[in-house]
């Protein structure tokens, strides 16, 4: 289950309704799979919640770009068991999967979620499970369905129970505040984790969804924090002099890569979360940032000019000679390397534009994904299917999302300020 914030958290971080997201898909994969989830039956004791569980599940699939779920207002039949589906009616309305399910009380409290998802066509029942959840946690069982059935129909695990992270700036002049917030996958939810009138810059998760580490400008020069998401409490990391920039925890959880101007020049430093100690791990003049990890943590990818133009160079965690990986194109940087290791995002530049592109690392192929001209900072979802990144609309920044074939684009957009920097979670388990 996941951990819940403390009340007094969410009283002391509400937030400005206005703020909330709102996605929309703008390209879409023309084999969606058609599938219905039916209203779940409300067995609880409790008062129904505003937003439905089949709600919830259906927004996650149809967000996925993969399937088109049926509209409530055509289902003829809501059957909550599966004595009571009519196989024959589905088949006419050309549904081939039938999610049904309902929401009773646990025993220890909370909700559990009982669902089935069918083969119309087969009639055979291709998932029967029970998700239980706290009394405050219910869009998150919904999230857990959904990832579980977009497993079992794509063999791909779902990632819609995980959380984004990103920066947004609103006001003007002497009223400019950055916030630093963390949303569910889907905009929900979203709590501001810190606030500063100076900037905040790249989020990076821990592999256990706990914490944040990030860059803060609050003392005047940049600083290296490592924050606790739901309790607030906070280590300062480094603050010396000159450039602190660019965390990136590794995977295993054990080190914490940084940018630091240590020797007047910008240097990829790794750091041992256990003991505190620093290593210097490359060594050049040109400029070198923006680290990111491989699966195993042995590999650090990072963005370097000692080519002449950013692009992105690998060198074991131990160090070693720096090796480049990207050859294609003016600019590649800000590496985001996906789950399985064989392909990695990067913002990718030709002349002025720059574009959201995936580099395949055993193929030495580039695929440009995104149709702007200021796409940046691209960050994978956990099971490798999206693509979150930060584009330009006008004057203010927002997030969109991309799968990793660049077929099914989304838009999110927020309300009010300038959005950027965006960070997609691993699993929360």
């Amino acid at each position: 289950m996941r951990k819940l914030f403390p009340l007094l958290l969410l009283v002391l971080l509400a937030f400005d309704a206005r703020a909330q997201l709102e996605i929309e898909i703008v390209q879409g994969n023309a084999s969606q799979l058609p599938i219905a989830i039916v209203p779940f039956q409300w067995r609880s004791a409790s008062p129904p919640p505003v937003t439905t569980v089949s709600e919830v599940v259906s927004n996650d699939l149809y967000r996925s770009g993969l399937f088109a779920p049926v509209d409530e207002a055509d289902m003829v039949d809501r059957p909550a068991d599966a004595e009571s589906i009519r196989f024959g009616t589905w088949r006419l309305l050309k549904v081939d999967y039938l999610v049904i399910g309902w929401v009773n009380d646990a025993p220890g409290g909370g909700y559990d979620i009982v669902y089935q998802l069918f083969d119309v066509n087969t009639q055979e029942r291709l998932l029967s499970q029970i998700t239980s959840v706290g009394p405050g946690d219910l869009r998150f069982g919904a999230h857990r369905v959904a990832d579980a059935i977009y497993e079992a129909l794509t063999g791909v695990p779902g990632a819609f129970s995980t959380r984004i992270a990103y920066v947004s700036a609103t006001g003007e002049g002497a009223g400019l505040r950055y916030e630093l917030v963390v949303a569910d996958a889907d905009g929900f939810s979203p709590i501001t984790v810190v606030g500063s009138p100076e900037p905040l810059l790249s989020p990076a998760w821990s592999p256990d969804g706990e914490r944040l580490a990030y860059v803060s400008f609050e003392k005047g020069n940049s600083a290296i924090y490592v924050q606790e998401v739901t309790t607030g409490a906070r280590e300062l990391v480094s603050s010396g002099k000159g450039i602190n920039g660019a965390p990136s925890f590794s995977p295993d959880g054990r080190y914490l890569a940084l940018t630091l101007s240590r020797t007047g020049n910008p240097e990829i430093y790794v750091r041992d979360l256990t003991t505190g100690s620093t290593t210097q791990l490359t060594n050049h003049w040109a400029i070198d940032t923006e680290a990111s990890w491989s699966p195993d943590s042995q590999t650090v990818y990072f963005t370097s000019d000692r080519s002449g133009r950013p692009q992105i160079y690998a060198v074991n965690r131990t160090g070693g000679q720096a090796r480049r990986v990207t050859f294609e194109g003016d600019y590649n940087a800000r590496a985001s390397i996906a789950p399985d290791g064989r392909s990695l995002a990067v913002a990718h530049g030709r002349g002025n534009e720059y574009r959201i592109a995936v580099w395949d690392m055993e193929n030495a192929r580039l695929r440009v994904l995104t149709p702007g001209v200021l796409d940046e900072s691209p960050s994978f979802a956990p099971n490798g299917s999206m693509i979150l990144y930060a584009t330009r609309e006008g004057t203010r920044g927002v997030l969109s999302a991309v799968s990793a074939d660049g077929n099914v684009r989304q838009r999110i957009i927020l309300s009010e300020g300038d959005v950027r920097e965006p960070a997609w979670s691993p699993v929360i388990r």
